[in-house]
């Protein structure tokens, strides 16, 4: 049958749509991962080392970066953006609008922050060989790879857990870019920032004034990022600061409000082509010369894994229930503290933005690196693992709770 111009178009919007499904985009990823940490160990990984470090861009603007660079500071930043438009929408009309219900998932996102940093912080202060600077890297969730693996084994679950956890990783998300801009930064240009920050009232101004001409904001944005990055501030900051100021209030007669309506657009871009191309940057490590049980029971490895693995949890567990202890204050009726801890497990995939903190932490150490990628790895795979099991025991008691 001949494809007719229907047909066509009907191809691409499939796509798109598929990609906005949490388990396709974490499958892309996965993928991705697999392919650079394949082609990096294979005969022909000097092709891939060479491929990542190509520069390409306009050296008179400073930005011939290599690809690997771009993938990092450039396709980060809309990850990021995404994740800004998110949280924008959760405090004006979502779940994080009304503290009674907010404050018990960012108080346990802030617990998965606090107790697997310092657990890294002290496995690494204890020992003569220890890296205290990569404190950050088991504080992060992979906001794309956590969703997949509740989309895939916990499909019995309430909404309520999934809300949960999206509320975790974007607040998550919001504290591991703080951390980078305040402690993975190791000189600031004031200019640039001050720029950044002008532009940025100006974006927010335009936004106030329900100005909705993209051919405005895409130059602006890519000024700002550029700003940033010029600044010495990670210019990932830039994506999650453009998100904050976009406007997600809805006006009389508006069915989405810009948030939204980039949220939507945004998220295929990031989840199909931003993000697994930062993974297949970023995994490539090669583990030739490298001892993997050595670099796993060191204390960068070590503090990688019991942070993400077992201080994710803990940290989860207990910034929520702390809170709990205040009047009035609960976790919601259908959910359970077993919840609770799966996705406090499922948080300890902490893959794209603790790979990107590592890069920060150890850029120019390709050892200290390659072992902190390689620690990164394991503790995503074992807390997707692990995870798995405790999301279908709980959805087998919902289920026998519901029937």
């Amino acid at each position: 049958m001949a494809t007719t111009p229907t047909t066509v178009a009907k191809v691409p919007r499939a796509v798109v749509e598929s990609l906005r499904d949490e388990t396709i985009g974490g499958a892309i990823l996965l993928v991705a991962a697999a392919l650079a940490l394949i082609w990096a160990n294979s005969p022909w990984s000097a092709e891939y080392f060479t491929l990542a470090n190509t520069e390409v861009g306009p050296e008179a603007l400073h930005l011939n970066l290599s690809l690997s660079t771009w993938a990092a500071d450039g396709l980060l930043a809309v990850f990021f953006f995404v994740a800004g438009l998110e949280l924008k929408y959760e405090f004006v009309r979502g779940s994080l609008r009304q503290f009674s219900t907010a404050i018990v998932p960012v108080a346990a996102a802030l617990g998965g922050m606090i107790i697997p940093a310092a657990l890294f912080f002290t496995i690494n202060l204890t020992s003569d060989i220890g890296q205290t600077s990569g404190w950050g890297i088991p504080m992060a969730t992979d906001i794309a790879f956590a969703l997949a693996v509740l989309a895939v084994a916990g499909r019995r679950l309430p909404v309520q857990v999934r809300i949960f956890l999206l509320t975790l990783a974007v607040v998550d998300d919001l504290g591991a870019i703080t951390v980078i801009a305040l402690f993975y930064t190791e000189a600031v240009q004031a200019v640039p920032l001050l720029i950044a920050a002008v532009l940025l009232g100006v974006y927010a101004y335009l936004q106030k004034k329900r100005v909705r001409a993209w051919y405005i904001y895409i130059p602006l944005a890519l000024v700002i990022w550029d700003m940033v990055h010029r600044s010495g501030v990670h210019a990932t900051v830039a994506g999650v600061a453009l998100g904050l100021l976009t406007r997600a209030k809805l006006d009389p007669g508006e069915e989405e409000a810009p948030a939204e309506r980039l949220q939507h657009r945004v998220h295929p871009i990031s989840a199909g082509f931003c993000v697994p191309l930062f993974a297949f940057f970023a995994a490539g490590i090669s583990l030739a010369g490298i001892n993997p049980v050595q670099a796993l029971t060191e204390p960068l490895g070590l503090g990688i894994i019991v942070g993400l693995v077992v201080g994710k949890p803990i940290g989860v567990m207990g910034g929520a229930f702390l809170v709990t202890r205040f009047k009035n204050v609960n976790i919601p009726d259908i959910l359970h503290w077993r919840d609770i801890l799966a996705v406090g497990i499922v948080a300890g995939v902490g893959f794209t933005v603790s790979l990107l903190i590592a890069e920060l932490a150890f850029e120019g150490d390709h050892i200290l690196l390659t072992d902190a990628k390689l620690a990164i790895l394991v503790a995503s795979v074992v807390s997707a693992l692990l995870a798995s099991i405790a999301l279908i025991r709980r959805g087998r008691h919902h289920d026998a709770v519901s029937s």
